[in-house]
């Protein structure tokens, strides 16, 4: 126990030797700091409040102080003054630190410098701390230590707390969008006995009980897409999905997807859908729709743009898909393997390296080639390519979209030619999603949006541990 430590635990136990109790009981009928500050009325010193906070600053003054208690809505000074409060709790004021919480009582004014003022006749000590706050409450900096110790990021760091206050309130955003147009939320597994939706590295566990290995899901869509053969027409998840792979600005291993499956519709309902999402959040959240993030400006107003996989291939890669020539020169220039790769990865390796950076206000990138894309229809003017869009912002992937593949010789086909190719580590099929299918399932278009980096984008986040409350992070 270091000093500091050690000179707060021994005022809690002067507490205690004056008969009060340093972790306080129930303490009802307080209001939110920002309501009192909303209803002040001027002129009138009678309106009694009632609040609870953390003390985030203590100016004492001989026989008065002022305090100021912060709560997640917001802070207010409170006055204490010996002859208001009395000898004794005065006293017990004596024995406060900053990162104390307290519950205060008592009329509101406002100061000669246009403050208000919760001019207390009774405080109730609810928590002593025994750690001070950070470098005197200026906020924590060190990036990691924020990370770790979130807890006091959240009470040191007001910005930090109104990201993740924003971040609750995009996803009650996001479902009444989707409650409002007849989507209903549904759950499904996340361990699975094969993992599917999606080429990823999933984790692995195992179920003692039953002897056999699960997988935390990569993705929620062969699920989902087993409930519109039952008939659920308007579905949606949001759902957290598991990926044994990179840690970067834009990666977690544990992340949250929202997915979601509208019967009789396509790729172009899911723009149509996608659009009026992000914007209606846009407008709701930050008043317009040119927003900045980072060091980008970034313009959501809409129509956004469509455009080809090959179309934005030939505009910032300089190559023709057709030309495989020019697909191994530009990715040999690029440093890409190109040994035993075939044309249509080696033209998404180069749509990577070039491509995407490139793609900063709202893009529907549509069309991929069929080959990577082995859930989705084909394209009527050309089966080479697939019913399929990435939505790209601020160049990262934001939404995956397809026109669901729901013929199920052709389902078979393409997981029989999937086995064994990069991130299919169980050799398996779904046979159970194939006898789903041989059911029926209508025509329909199907949705996945990263809610975290939507989030990143519209809080200005660069980085998604920014967004994430608890990121993984290395052992100390």
């Amino acid at each position: 126990m270091d000093k500091f430590e050690q000179e707060r635990f021994d005022k809690l136990l002067k507490l205690r030797e004056k008969g009060v109790e340093p972790y306080g009981k129930r303490y009802d009928n307080t209001q939110p700091i920002k309501s009192i500050l909303d209803s002040f009325v001027a002129d009138r010193e009678d309106i009694r409040v009632k609040a609870a906070g953390r003390i985030s600053t203590m100016r004492p003054h001989g026989k008065t102080a002022f305090v100021d208690i912060k709560d997640w809505t917001g802070k207010i000074q409170v006055y204490i003054k010996l002859d208001k409060v009395g000898a004794e709790q005065f006293e017990i004021f004596k024995l406060l630190d900053l990162g104390d919480i307290i519950g205060a009582e008592g009329t509101i004014f406002k100061t000669r410098s246009g403050e208000i003022t919760i001019f207390a006749d009774k405080f109730t000590i609810l928590t002593k701390s025994l750690l001070p706050p950070p470098e005197k409450w200026h906020g924590l900096k060190d990036i990691e230590l924020r990370h770790r110790q979130r807890y006091v990021d959240l009470f040191s760091n007001t910005e930090i707390m109104d990201t993740f206050l924003k971040r609750i309130g995009i996803l009650k955003h996001i479902r009444l969008f989707l409650d409002e147009r007849g989507f209903v939320e549904v759950e499904t597994p996340m361990m699975q006995p094969i993992p599917g939706g999606a080429v990823a590295r999933p984790f692995i566990t195992h179920h003692n009980a039953l002897d056999i290995d699960l997988y935390l899901r990569i993705a929620p869509e062969l699920y989902l897409k087993r409930l519109l053969v039952g008939g659920m027409e308007r579905i949606y998840e949001i759902n957290r999905n598991f990926r044994n792979e990179g840690i970067s600005t834009k990666h977690n291993p544990e992340f949250t997807m929202m997915e979601l499956y509208q019967a009789y519709s396509d790729y172009n309902g899911m723009m149509e859908l996608t659009e009026g999402l992000v914007t209606s959040l846009a407008k709701k959240l930050l008043g317009n729709y040119e927003i900045p993030f980072g060091e980008r400006k970034i313009d959501l107003t809409p129509p956004w743009r469509r455009a080809t996989f090959c179309e934005l291939l030939r505009e910032h890669g300089g190559v023709d898909f057709e030309d495989e020539a020019s697909l191994v020169k530009k990715s040999k220039e690029l440093g890409l393997e190109t040994k035993g790769v075939d044309r249509d990865t080696m033209a998404n390796n180069i749509f990577e390296q070039v491509v995407e950076p490139a793609l900063n206000n709202p893009t529907f990138v549509i069309d991929y080639p069929t080959s990577i894309c082995p859930l989705t229809k084909r394209c009527e003017y050309d089966a080479r390519f697939a019913q399929r869009f990435e939505l790209y912002i601020a160049a990262m992937e934001l939404a995956n979209s397809y026109s669901e593949l729901n013929d199920a010789p052709e389902q078979e086909k393409r997981f029989n030619e999937q086995l064994g190719t990069e991130g299919d580590i169980t050799g398996k099929v779904d046979d159970d999603f194939l006898t789903a299918l041989k059911y029926g399932m209508p025509p329909a278009g199907g949705l996945g949006i990263g809610i975290d980096r939507l989030i990143m984008i519209l809080t200005n986040n660069v980085s998604i541990r920014e967004v994430i409350l608890f990121p993984l992070l290395k052992p100390k």
